[in-house]
């Protein structure tokens, strides 16, 4: 009897568990990022994107992010921003700055859906590194930092942290980065 008791419970528990890992969800900026939904309409919602959300406006990726993909976007969170150096951001986003602008959102992404896993096996089969084309024509390196951290170093050798990893979307992955990462 004890023995169906505790069969019971543990089919009970594996059906508790499972049902939790389904309807988990990535939460970003206060809001659900959501598989369904496309970078865009995911990226609109995070209240930690608005500035990357106003900069793809005006460099008018809009569309381009909303397409087919897959991409894989590192996404600087608005403090990555704020760090830039005093007005660049507001100089960035002048309609005679969409050509920068749109350079350094498109080094941003990667071509292709890369998860955490496929990231982890690159920079084990590169001996501790792996590099990846972006958009743009440039490139970054990616490197761990502790047995999960990924960093992420572009090409003037300044690093960001992945801070959010894996968030899925019906057109690629976003990961949430705390620095603006700059190509030469």
């Amino acid at each position: 009897m004890n023995a169906f008791r505790l069969l019971g419970a543990a089919s009970a528990l594996s059906l508790c568990l499972a049902s939790a890992l389904v309807s988990a969800e990535v939460i970003v900026g206060g809001s659900a990022m959501l598989a369904q939904r496309n970078i865009v309409e995911n990226a609109v919602n995070s209240t930690d994107h608005t500035t990357l959300v106003a900069a793809v406006k005006a460099a008018g990726l809009v569309s381009t992010l909303e397409g087919a993909g897959p991409f894989t976007v590192f996404a600087p969170v608005n403090a990555a921003f704020t760090a830039l150096p005093a007005g660049t951001v507001e100089s960035l986003l002048k309609p005679e700055n969409k050509t920068a602008l749109t350079n350094i959102l498109t080094y941003h992404v990667v071509a292709g859906r890369y998860t955490t896993a496929d990231l982890d096996k690159l920079i084990r089969k590169g001996n501790g590194s792996a590099e990846l084309k972006t958009v743009s024509g440039g490139e970054l390196t990616f490197m761990k930092n502790g047995p999960h951290n990924i960093l992420v170093k572009d090409e003037t050798g300044a690093t960001a942290d992945i801070t959010i990893y894996d968030v899925m979307q019906s057109n690629g992955v976003i990961y949430s980065i705390d620095r603006v990462l700059m190509p030469r």
